[in-house]
């Protein structure tokens, strides 16, 4: 059966935000603040399990997430040494006769800032997501998603590099990846900037991806 690969993503050091993020969702082994972290998408979604059984049966790596859909499957390994994570890597592309121009281009199906958002819709938006921080009414808020899912995260990590945001919530899975992030419009225009530049770098490795972001 053919295997197709979707995201195929390094994350040099996962901050600190983020890395709390993903362990309340982590079923396997916890990240921290400052490992390398991999997030792998392939299709079928089945195909997923020989490929995590394979890195860590050849490496050091910890399995932090795994999804398991129908039609996509998601891995997410973790460790403190790079290496190791990039050996991970290397071995599921081998694995999969691919290389890492073989993943999927990412597609920004939305970005926007809502600015100086009102009392009402903080409050329904802080009741819905429940993972990460809340919204405070006045302040803004910028909103993502992407194509195919997992990317979300390498686009979430870089925000936080570059910009004093917030981080409200992350869904890395189905076949849109969505992230909010709030705080100052100073701050947003910031991260707005930071993710268009995450994606071009994806693209920027990726057959058949678009020409960069203006």
């Amino acid at each position: 059966m053919i295997v197709s690969l979707r995201t195929f993503v390094e994350i040099d050091s996962l901050q600190p935000q983020l890395a709390s993020y993903l362990a309340t969702s982590s079923q396997g082994f916890l990240p921290v603040p400052g490992e390398a972290c991999l997030w792998i998408e392939v299709a079928p979604g089945m195909a997923v399990h020989r490929l995590t059984d394979i890195a860590l049966k050849e490496t050091n790596v910890h399995l932090g997430e795994q999804v398991v859909e129908r039609s996509f499957g998601s891995m997410e390994i973790h460790y403190r040494n790079q290496s190791e994570v990039k050996e991970a890597g290397r071995i599921v592309l081998q694995e999969m006769g691919a290389d890492v121009e073989a993943r999927m281009p990412c597609r920004i199906a939305w970005l926007e800032i809502i600015r100086g958002i009102t009392p009402d819709h903080t409050t329904l938006i802080n009741r819905q997501l429940r993972k990460g921080s809340m919204i405070l009414p006045g302040k803004s808020m910028l909103i993502m998603e992407t194509e195919p899912a997992g990317y979300i995260v390498y686009a979430a990590n870089e925000a936080e590099k570059a910009a004093h945001v917030t981080l409200v919530d992350v869904k890395p899975f189905g076949n849109f990846g969505r992230l909010t992030l709030t705080g100052s419009e100073a701050e947003m225009e910031e991260a707005a900037r930071a993710v268009r530049r995450a994606v071009d770098n994806i693209n920027a490795c990726a057959r058949g991806a678009p020409a960069p972001a203006d």
